[in-house]
């Protein structure tokens, strides 16, 4: 019994549009991760902003 030549094409075509779904999926995590830390930056960044803008507020009411 041979099998024929289109049934290796379709599992090799299977097979790399796996490969290619498993790569892209490891990209995008890393870029979503990347701008979740620019962004926990940014927030941290504004809370010391404020922080500061109210000790110096209380420092002048005082």
């Amino acid at each position: 019994m041979t099998i024929p030549i289109w049934v290796y094409a379709v599992v090799a075509g299977i097979v790399i549009s796996a490969l290619m779904a498993i790569k892209t999926g490891r990209e995008e995590r890393m870029l979503e991760m990347e701008n979740i830390e620019k962004e926990g930056e940014i927030y941290l960044t504004r809370l010391e902003q404020e922080k500061e803008r109210r000790e110096g507020e209380r420092v002048t009411a005082e």
